[in-house]
């Protein structure tokens, strides 16, 4: 995506007010408005039809059965065959689109009455959407045509364009959609709070939703042991269109998917993240149903973004309520992690990695590396298509393997990163469950043990000179982190008196610099979220002046104080340090170091106080509007691909941290 233009002249939105991504009008935010723009995107980016193939608002005529006299019927839209006349007869497609309090069952605005209806109107309209952001039904017409005497049959999904009915249920088809922007968050919605409603299973809803999002994805891996191999892949996380409709199809679907998840339990990646006595609790009809809703997705082809951003609303945030913690705001670890741009050659460390926020953008930033240095004349759609692909996938999976590391206190934000790490296409890092500041003197000898065959096989692999194998100090080029802090986290004094900086403080954030600092190699780097009274406070004096002995200060920006609202107000830091060599430190103590320290401050981070997105807006404060040039990846049923774009009109996050890690490759550069 690419914005070319500001049209602040052109258009000026209220706050109450979208641009319609369909006619470019400016309409009235409200529920239905929102689903129905959710709905054309999906259309157009995940089933490939085209926007001047759609209309919205479209009155469809009939004539009503009672009276004999001809009625009109307004639809939300409805999709034209490729090229032909907006009118009624060549409309193959009708999605009605209704607000989220509309039940299916709805008189006037429900399933039968809506969408039946109107899908009876339309000759040659087979197949039919009804959609909240809660529920969506699809629907295939079926029966006779010169009579008008339909059948509506219930489907799991209706056919793309370009494909047919039959198409969806071959099990050689190997992919899946890639979810257009909010699709996946509003299918793990859909499915937990089906769940949890439907299914008696309040307590351990998101863990039935779990298993069977692994098992989606563990699938979809299938696909690269098969090319390893040299067999032919045929999915088994599937269902037939019409499978959930009969009790023969759903015990079907329970078998193969029951089946499935009992093999990805002993497989190697995935058996690190189950322990192995879980097992699907659903009914036949519900798992049938949840399934039906995940297979439409590729997981492993989606950005890291769309997945995080799934993982957080539906997966993550339970562990982290229950754990009492929060999360590192996405835009903040990017720019971390953009700012240090680790490479394949670059060992990592996050001391207190949580559910993996930081490792999972490591390694999302050096698939794009990979990807970039082995398909160079790529870009674009086309260019991302690769990120999975088998090549990237071989070479992210050693990097993982032997460079990503995860250390965190709570056992169940181990698995929780370990999770992450899945569903960002690898799932094979090294993440342990291990007090940080304890380390290498841990009450769990097992997990100390792991963590030396780890580093064993990390330097053999990468071939570190110079470096024994006894432990994790000392091996790191690039640590990202977000420590523990505040004024409830306390240190254990045995622990704490192992450190030098514990005889002026010892609070976590204080002790976790040094630590830090030990699992750095000489001239290694770290990026690091600290509360401001490190860097100001004068009883902090003596931490700062022993940073300021140990390690090169990189950068530091400041952030607002709602950087990590609604979870917690705290005014905090990024810093940015580079652990000095021998000769750095002789330097130093000559009064010979000079160098310049790039500072920022973020005043905007995209987002209010409560969390709600702040987008770039005029002197007035009428939000700025930006034209640009979408592009999308379209792949027919016989696999070839094809680039599309759409011209779209945009608002713009007002986010000053991309600008910033820009600032500060510049002046790296001229440094």
């Amino acid at each position: 995506m690419k914005a070319t233009k500001n049209l602040k002249d052109d258009v000026v939105l209220e706050e109450n007010q979208l641009v319609c991504l369909l006619t470019g009008e400016v309409k009235k935010v409200s529920n239905t408005e929102e689903n129905l723009q959710s709905v054309i995107r999906m259309l157009n980016e995940e089933y490939g039809f085209d926007l001047k193939d759609m209309e919205r608002d479209f009155k469809v005529e009939y004539l009503d059965p009672d009276t004999g006299k001809g009625k009109k019927q307004k639809v939300e839209l409805v999709i034209f065959e490729a090229g032909a006349e907006h009118v009624q007869n060549n409309i193959i497609r009708i999605c009605v689109v209704v607000d989220d309090k509309v039940k299916e069952t709805d008189p006037k605005r429900g399933v039968k009455a809506a969408l039946e209806n109107s899908m009876g109107a339309v000759k040659n309209c087979e197949f039919g959407l009804w959609a909240n952001s809660s529920a969506y039904h699809y629907l295939q017409k079926e029966g006779d045509a010169i009579g008008f005497d339909y059948d509506f049959v219930d489907i799991s999904d209706f056919p793309g364009d370009g494909e047919s009915i039959e198409d969806l249920d071959r099990a050689d088809r190997s992919l899946s959609r890639k979810p257009a922007n909010d699709s996946l968050i509003k299918v793990f919605k859909r499915c937990h709070d089906y769940i949890y409603g439907n299914e008696g299973r309040k307590k351990d809803a998101f863990w039935q939703l779990l298993n069977l999002i692994f098992c989606k994805l563990y699938d979809e891996k299938r696909r690269f042991l098969c090319a390893e191999k040299g067999e032919s892949y045929r999915r088994k996380f599937w269902v037939g269109v019409k499978e959930q409709n009969t009790e023969v199809g759903r015990k079907d679907v329970a078998k193969r998917i029951k089946g499935l998840f009992e093999e990805l339990k002993d497989d190697e990646i995935f058996s690190e993240v189950f322990d192995g006595n879980e097992i699907i609790g659903l009914t036949d009809k519900g798992l049938a149903f949840i399934s039906g809703e995940l297979a439409k997705y590729s997981f492993l082809d989606a950005s890291v973004d769309v997945k995080g951003m799934a993982y957080e609303t539906i997966v993550s945030n339970t562990l982290k309520q229950e754990a009492g913690q929060f999360f590192t705001p996405r835009n903040i670890v990017k720019a971390m992690v953009e700012i240090l741009n680790p490479t394949e050659k670059d060992r990592i460390l996050d001391p207190a990695c949580g559910s993996g926020g930081f490792l999972v953008m490591v390694l999302d930033h050096v698939r794009k590396q990979i990807a970039k240095k082995l398909f160079p004349r790529l870009d674009g759609p086309l260019l991302i298509d690769k990120y999975n692909s088998f090549e990237v996938n071989e070479r992210i999976k050693h990097y993982a393997e032997n460079s990503i590391f995860g250390f965190d206190f709570d056992p169940d934000l181990k698995k929780a990163a370990r999770m992450n790490m899945v569903m960002a296409g690898d799932g094979h890092a090294n993440v342990f469950h291990v007090n940080s500041l304890a380390y290498p003197n841990w009450e769990h000898p097992e997990e100390i043990k792991k963590i030396k065959e780890a580093i064993n096989r990390s330097v053999k692999a990468i071939s570190d000179k110079g470096h024994d194998f006894e432990d994790a100090r000392g091996k790191f080029d690039l640590i990202f982190t977000n420590p523990p802090f505040g004024a409830k986290v306390k240190v254990e004094q045995d622990i704490a008196s192992k450190y030098f900086l514990s005889a002026y403080s010892d609070a976590p954030e204080v002790l976790f610099i040094e630590a830090c600092h030990n699992y750095l190699k000489p001239g290694g780097k770290m990026a690091i979220v600290l509360p401001d009274g490190i860097l100001g406070n004068p009883n902090m004096t003596s931490v700062r002046e022993w940073v300021l002995n140990n390690f090169k200060i990189l950068a530091t920006i400041d952030l607002p104080v709602e950087a990590f609202m609604p979870q917690v107000g705290v005014q905090a830091s990024l810093l940015f340090l580079q652990k000095k060599t021998e000769k750095d430190r002789q330097l130093s103590q000559a009064r010979e170091e000079n160098y310049n320290v790039f500072m920022a401050i973020a005043e905007k981070l995209g987002k209010d106080r409560r969390g709600t997105p702040i987008y770039k807006c005029d002197d007035d404060g009428a939000e700025l509007l930006f034209e640009a040039i979408t592009q999308y990846l379209v792949i027919s049923k016989d696999g070839k691909k094809a680039v599309k774009s759409r011209k779209e009109k945009l608002k713009q996050i007002d986010d000053d941290l991309p600008n910033i890690t820009q600032a500060y490759h510049e002046f790296k550069n001229n440094n």
